[in-house]
Order: structure tokens, then sequence, then C-alpha cells
């Protein structure tokens, strides 16, 4: 069965995103920045990808991209109906009436149904998780695996990692990768209970 991840920047007061959903305020490592191309680069927007050399690399570790409407939200602000084409792209929302590209399936139910479902379907990668705050919240009890890029900013206001009424869940740190400028990527898996 396939995993859900929850791959996500946020900052060390635990926000994803600005009050606006801006995440400008994130600093840069040349080193950091290079992992995540390595190890990561189906997670950058497809639009992006041929200038920064990633053009026809094969996606490594997702074949799925889960986005609420706040996380999909910029990327049709500029023009774009689908950021991840190389990915099966999942939009979770009740306000969105529908989506233009067909290349984008628009999930207005249970999304903890929905991820089930997709997690028993057979794929060649995970299941990502790119955000928010509110669909991780309700998400949480059928997150597989969490992939934390923490960046060493206080965001202040903002988007927090996960949102809503939640229960406590533990989870154990099972890889750090520390960066130049002390950043971290983290992975987390649930702790045994």
């Amino acid at each position: 069965m396939r995993k859900l991840v929850y791959y996500v920047a946020v900052s060390i007061d635990g926000k994803i995103a600005g009050p606006g959903g801006e995440f400008d305020f994130y600093p840069e490592a040349p080193d950091m920045v290079e992992y995540l191309r390595a190890e990561f680069p189906e997670t950058m927007p497809t639009h992006i990808r041929p200038g920064i050399g990633l053009d026809g690399v094969p996606n490594k570790r997702f074949d799925t991209v889960l986005m609420g409407r706040g996380t999909y939200k910029p990327a049709l602000d500029a023009g774009i109906a689908s950021p991840y084409a190389h990915l099966r792209q999942y939009v979770f929302s009740t306000s969105l009436g529908e989506i233009a590209d067909p290349a984008v399936e628009l999930i207005a139910g249970d999304p903890v149904a929905a991820v089930r479902e997709l997690k028993a379907v057979d794929g060649e990668g995970d299941i990502w998780l790119c955000g928010g705050g509110k669909l991780a919240g309700t998400l949480l009890p059928e997150i597989d695996e969490l992939v934390f890029k923490t960046y060493p900013v206080i965001a202040g206001a903002g988007i927090p990692v996960f949102d809503g009424k939640l229960a406590a869940r533990p989870f154990t740190p099972v890889d750090t990768r520390t960066f130049s400028h002390g950043g971290t990527v983290i992975t987390y898996r649930p702790s045994p209970q």
C-alpha cells in the first residue's frame, strides 16, 4: 500500500506560510536546494523544472500530489491550472466550483475517505500531501510519514503546519539532515503505540 507523506516547508515556529499564503521569507542555502532537487525532483512545479535543470527528470518518490484550496490558489492566480502536470493532481475544496484543467481532479467530499481509496490503488510512488494546514489536520490520522523542511526563521503570524481540532499523535524522527544555514530536513514516522 502506498504511503501518504506530508512533505512541507515549515518555520521554526510551526508555520508553513504567512497570513496571506506567502512563503518568500524562507532563507535558501545552496546545499539544501541541491539536496531537495536531487531527492524530491517531482516536488518542483512543472513550469519551473526546465529552468532549474529538471526537465525530463523522472519522479523519484511521489506519483500523486494532494493540495488544499489555499495551496492550489497561487498557481491559479498565476494562470497555471495544472502546477504539477508530471503527477496525478487532486485538489480538496468545497468552495471551488470547478477546475479548468482535466488533469486536476477536484474532491469536495470527505478527504479521509478519498485518501484511503488513493492509498489502496496501485501506483508508481507514494502520495505527497503538499498542503495546507487544514487539510493536513484533517488527514493527520492517515499520514504515514512527515518530511519537514525546517528553515531557521520565525514566521510570526501565518498558516500552521496542522490546523483544526487534533488528537495527539506521536512520531519518531528517523532521519535528520542539517544544511549550511542551519535548516534541516527531518523525516518522522508514526511511533509504535
